[in-house]
């Protein structure tokens, strides 16, 4: 593909202010002005002392220790995560422990042992490098979620790890200098690292492992933090615009509540308050789907949504209608494609292993507990009523307001859409059918369209293979990203869009139509989009579903237009023994593929597809368990 074609397609897909500005930062960075914008001398002019700042502080989601009491959550699992952090180990992307010491230096990657240079401002240090690996090995620490571990086993054992804690921000401070170093690259980073730091202020709020040369130290990081955050938002708002942006500016806008003894916090919470809810009308569409087409980001804004309505609401402030009506709507979305057995969702989309508040000691892919903490908070009622779910809302401060704000959510039997995100779901007693059939008017991360995802009794039998990481080897990179990965169909052995560098594709894939129908004896969706465009601009594929009320049976039927000549592959990632699928007169073949349910880990496994031409219809059918 041409330069000149690649630049087309960027304009046609993300328009010119996007590149505008791609191209503008860029001239920044090498001309050495983002270097002028974030010094690495940033002295607070207006330094407030502890004794102050214990005084005039504004409400946080949690009191102080000694002033919590909610039920307290004695669990063995709480426990050991607890004592494995002191020992010096660290649960990266919600999934996999890693020992990395107690001396950990905060800027080597645990997973190939590179070390990055930390006299370079962050403007020198790329995010992606063959050498240095995945960044976010780096970040994990460095965004301090574990604090939130730390001081739940701290209330629930009656532990005092304040020292502990303390010292560990600390550590951080003296190993990161201000804009330098791998972390400060990242303004949605630099966001939840003081969000999180806050949860460590407010609860230990009145202990001795608090002094005044801490206290100092913290206030220069957090005027630091938001002045590279104010100062690149634009980045974020533009380059990015996905749950960064909405971070980022939720950072700003709760800036004159969290730390008003900081005066620019006057300007900047004003022009986030205005960001953020552009940014949250704009990313959550009308129907409540999100515009990253991710279940686990989308999870990520709930609980940026529940953060910061709580702190408002505790506060007397409040935002626009429209972020509640759209708070509401992303938990009606994510509660309809959950399964109540597990409260797994389709490991659809990307999924990077982020859940940026862990305040619940749920499997990472449970969204029960985030779900269940905004519904509380819109309605004043639960979802459920188990108390390792409710722990997450007891954390997030029990919000409850005045008068309710939405009425209750039920799950919906039968069918369902969600047209505008394109996602149409099937609820049939014990079996739940997910199905991507969507317009991208914003970037695409997955070359998935059409996917279908089938669930048993809150088990995932046909599947979609996860994410694993976003910085690894072509390979990988082109099975995850691309649609071999997916239960879709290939052509040439070619994804749906064609690939660009990083999070790029081009020729994305629109929606034409999709519907559903419903008779006595099934339902029946029908879908058409315009795909593998970059053969032929006339390129369309027609995908029609057959689910049986009477057989536990699924018909799938595609039909691809204007790609005659073309080899075909209807790519298939059946997780269950006894799923059995079949399409008369044709042979599945098996190859070699990886499925993630977590981020930075895969399982090699076994999938299948059939080759076709032009049409093909194959049958579904799960048999006794």
């Amino acid at each position: 593909m041409s330069k000149i074609s690649q630049l087309y397609q960027l304009y046609n897909n993300m328009g010119i202010r996007y590149i505008n500005y791609c191209i503008g930062h860029e001239v920044e960075k090498k001309l050495g002005i983002l270097k002028r914008k974030h010094p690495t001398v940033l002295p607070l002019k207006n330094y407030i002392s502890l004794e102050e700042w214990r005084n005039l502080k504004n409400l946080f989601l949690i009191e102080a220790r000694e002033n919590l009491s909610f039920p307290k959550n004695n669990s063995d699992i709480l426990k050991k995560k607890g004592e494995r952090i002191l020992r010096g180990e660290l649960l990266f992307f919600n999934a996999n422990w890693i020992n990395i010491g107690r001396d950990y230096d905060w800027i080597t990657n645990p997973s190939n042992g590179y070390q990055y240079d930390i006299t370079k401002h962050w403007s020198e240090i790329p995010d992606m490098s063959e050498e240095a690996g995945d960044i976010k090995f780096v970040w994990e620490k460095s965004r301090f979620s574990y604090l939130l571990t730390l001081i739940r086993y701290d209330y629930s054992f009656d532990q005092d790890l304040s020292e502990y804690v303390f010292s560990e921000i600390e550590s951080w401070i003296a190993a990161n200098p201000i804009n330098k170093g791998p972390n400060w690259r990242c303004s949605q980073e630099i966001s939840l690292r003081m969000f999180n730091w806050c949860f460590a202020l407010y609860y230990y709020q009145h202990s001795t492992a608090l002094n005044e040369e801490r206290w100092q130290k913290i206030q220069e990081v957090i005027f630091a933090s938001l002045h590279h955050v104010y100062h690149h938002i634009n980045f974020s708002r533009i380059a990015v615009r996905n749950n960064h942006a909405i971070t980022e500016t939720l950072f700003l806008t709760l800036s004159n509540i969290l730390f008003p003894f900081i005066p620019e916090t006057v300007n900047w919470s004003k022009n986030g308050l205005k960001w953020f809810e552009e940014e949250i009308d704009y990313q959550i569409y009308n129907d409540g789907t999100f515009l990253q087409f991710s279940m686990n980001y989308h999870r990520v804004v709930v609980q940026l949504l529940s953060f910061a309505i709580s702190v408002y609401t505790k506060n007397g402030q409040k935002f626009s209608g429209f972020v509640y009506e759209k708070a509401y709507k992303s938990v009606n979305f994510l509660y309809q494609c959950m399964q109540d057995e597990n409260g797994w969702l389709p490991n659809y989309g990307s999924n990077d292993g982020a859940l940026f508040f862990p305040l619940a000691d749920t499997d990472y892919r449970d969204y029960r507990p985030q779900l269940n903490t905004l519904y509380h908070i819109l309605t004043n009622e639960l979802l459920f009523e188990d108390q390792y779910i409710i722990e997450d809302l007891l954390w997030n401060g029990k919000v409850t307001n005045n008068e309710k704000l939405f009425s209750n959510i039920n799950k919906i039997e039968g069918i369902q859409e969600f047209s505008i995100g394109g996602y149409y779901l099937c609820r049939n007693k014990e079996y739940f059918t997910f199905i991507r059939c969507g317009n991208h008017k914003d970037r695409p991360a997955q070359a998935d369209n059409l996917h279908i995802d089938i669930w048993y009794k809150g088990y995932n039998i046909l599947r979609d293979s996860g994410t694993y990481k976003y910085n690894t080897d072509t390979e990988k990179l082109k099975y995850f990203m691309g649609s071999e990965s997916h239960n879709v169909v290939m052509i040439n052995d070619g994804s749906q869009m064609l690939k660009g560098g990083r999070f790029i594709w081009y020729y994305w894939t629109q929606k034409v139509y999709a519907e559903w129908k419903e008779t006595n004896e099934e339902y029946i969706f029908k879908g058409k989009i315009k795909a593998f465009q970059y053969i032929n601009k006339k390129a369309t594929q027609k995908r029609e579903i057959r689910i049986s009320k009477k057989a536990i049976q699924w018909i799938i039927k595609d039909e691809m237009k204007n790609l005659e000549r073309c080899s075909m592959k209807q790519i298939w990632h059946l997780n269950n023994s006894h799923l059995t699928i079949e399409s008369k007169g044709k042979t599945l073949l098996e190859f070699d593929s990886y499925n993630s349910d977590y981020y930075g880990s895969y399982t090699n496994e076994k999938s299948a597809y059939f080759n076709f031409d032009t049409k093909i219809s194959t049958t579904l059918t799960l048999t006794s368990l």
